[in-house]
């Protein structure tokens, strides 16, 4: 079949919409088109689907760092008269957890999938045409020919060259999902946010864990006053944390892994039990065969899109970490819908003012909109309301004191930015959210009445704070 013309070919299925990918943003989109009518194929090369966010992602992370922050809040509540003694750490059961979270959610993507009728192929996809898919698995290829397509197919973890990626000591944040062990020393190469999060999760279960950061700070890009409160925490807890510092070699020995260091404070040399690698993530637009459908795809495996998520060839869609930055799930099942209701005949358009970060580590860190760094960067003018939470009742109940959240606004008082580190503050960000999608002024959020004692308040508490009624704290000058 390889060798045949792709317009010889009769393929084995015909859609009206073939979505390649069933990450977030590819079953948002198939679902979406199947509810406006249209028959849908949905192409996934693993045998579930849900993507690299719902197996080995997001999901999984996310119930690992709940367990870290159990184990966390636990140990904290001995200096307040409740001792729960030391944790045992039961490996395959922590894991079994983990794992039925991810089952959970699959089955139910699966179940839904089969009520909208929409066909679910497992396969790796590769463009033959601008009209066909070759979709290969255990031996065996088939031709699917669509009239339309959304291509979906996300990002991979960078690798870093010269590291012994055969050894299974080296992992990616995929085989740092495994839990296969707790290390007794682990290294973190990359401090950005999903290398601090599975620090956040091995350094609670018991391992020293190292930091090596390239950049001059945690969080590269992430506005100071935001992760410094991150980071004094971290600096007590962990063994290391190096920063304006790379990994020259690294070599694999009975030991351990000997690694190499080049940097201010870092040592010359030093061994680990693990190390995992977590310096980014590229898109896989390269590895689909685009060109045969005649798909622009660039250097860095990204496509290009309009609005409409429509690629240079109109009736191939992209959507998701495939057409870049910023790679995040929420981000890309916003693109999905879009891309369906497009492909279904509707006018739609990706029109977001901002899209929310969360780092979920123990603090939290979210911001969205306009950030100090980046308003500094390009000249933009602004002003900033910053609440502390040493002055918030709630926070000081649940060990959050050391949090904070500002608002950034224009010059007519419209909320453009949101920052917030705490206990919970990928909860808090969507409140601001709200008010940058509706426009909305510092007097609109000071003015909404939020319930007490709530960590929700030090948002109108921090719009108060730029209207200059504030009364929980002294009024700026």
């Amino acid at each position: 079949m390889a060798d045949a013309k792709a317009s010889d070919v009769t393929p084995d299925l015909q859609c009206q919409l073939l979505v390649l990918g069933s990450g977030p943003g590819g079953y948002t989109a198939a679902f979406r088109a199947a509810d406006l009518g249209l028959d849908v194929v949905l192409v996934e090369r693993y045998p579930v689907i849900g993507g690299v966010c719902l197996n080995v992602g997001c999901i999984p992370s996310k119930a690992l760092l709940h367990a870290a922050n159990v184990i966390d809040e636990a140990a904290t509540f001995a200096t307040h008269g409740i001792e729960f003694g030391a944790p045992k750490i039961n490996l395959p059961k922590l894991a079994e957890y983990k794992n039925g979270v991810i089952g959970k959610l699959t089955k139910g993507l699966a179940h839904l999938a089969k009520q909208r009728k929409v066909r679910v192929v497992q396969g790796v996809g590769q463009f033959v045409s601008p009209h066909s898919v070759s979709v290969s698995h255990d031996g065996q290829e088939h031709m699917i020919g669509f009239e339309q397509a959304i291509i979906a197919v996300g990002s991979q973890p960078i690798r870093l060259p010269g590291l012994p990626w055969e050894d299974e000591r080296v992992m990616d944040s995929t085989g740092a999902l495994e839990l296969r062990d707790i290390p007794k020393r682990l290294l973190v190469i990359g401090g950005g946010i999903i290398g601090l999060e599975m620090a956040c999760v091995y350094e609670a279960l018991g391992s020293k864990v190292t930091v090596c950061e390239l950049s001059s700070d945690l969080m590269p890009g992430v506005d100071r006053d935001l992760v410094k409160p991150l980071e004094k925490r971290l600096a007590g807890r962990y063994e290391n944390i190096f920063l304006k510092t790379r990994v020259t070699s690294a070599k694999a020995s009975k030991k351990g892994i000997e690694v190499s260091f080049e940097g201010d404070k870092a040592p010359a040399n030093d061994c680990f039990d693990r190390v995992l690698v977590s310096v980014g993530r590229s898109a896989n637009g390269g590895k689909i065969g685009a060109e045969a459908a005649g798909v622009s795809v660039d250097e860095r495996g990204i496509i290009a899109v309009d609005r409409q998520m429509r690629t240079n060839v109109s009736h191939i869609f992209a959507i998701g970490d495939v057409v870049g930055a910023p790679m995040l799930a929420h981000k890309a099942t916003h693109e999905g819908k879009v891309a369906a209701e497009v492909a279904a005949g509707q006018k739609s358009s990706f029109d977001a003012r901002s899209i929310p970060s969360v780092a979920y580590t123990h603090p939290e860190v979210a911001w969205a909109g306009l950030t100090e760094t980046e308003a500094k960067q390009k000249g933009i003018a602004y002003k900033k309301g910053v609440f502390p939470w040493a002055a918030s009742g709630r926070a000081i109940s649940v060990g959050g004191d050391a949090g904070l959240t500002k608002l950034l606004v224009d010059d007519q008082d419209r909320v453009i930015g949101a920052g917030i580190v705490g206990p919970h503050a990928g909860e808090l960000i969507a409140e601001t959210m709200l008010a940058m999608e509706l426009g909305a002024d510092v007097a609109d959020l000071g003015l909404t009445i939020h319930p007490h004692p709530t960590l929700s308040e030090t948002v109108g508490f921090a719009a108060e704070v730029l209207h200059g009624s504030i009364t929980d704290i002294l009024p700026p000058r």
